[in-house]
């Protein structure tokens, strides 16, 4: 019967442990498609801020465009 109850502690250690393996193995998986949506979110927010940029620096060509050419000399 001793032995029986030692061999049920050892038992829980190497649950424990397993327990504790599969949480970080969670944990990390978490992470990772954190990491994966927020890089495909970040992406499309550069995309549409380099759009906006481009489109005023496009404006401010054309609006000193058009004042250098309709300058009396």
């Amino acid at each position: 019967m001793i032995h029986d109850l030692n061999r049920l502690k050892i038992d829980q250690k190497g649950q424990a442990g397993a327990e504790l393996i599969l949480l970080i193995g969670a944990m990390i998986i978490i992470v990772l498609m954190v990491i994966y949506f927020y890089k495909s979110y970040l992406t499309g927010v550069g995309d549409e801020i380099n759009n906006v940029e481009l489109s005023e620096l496009n404006k401010s060509i054309s609006n000193i465009s058009s004042k250098l050419i309709n300058q009396d000399p």
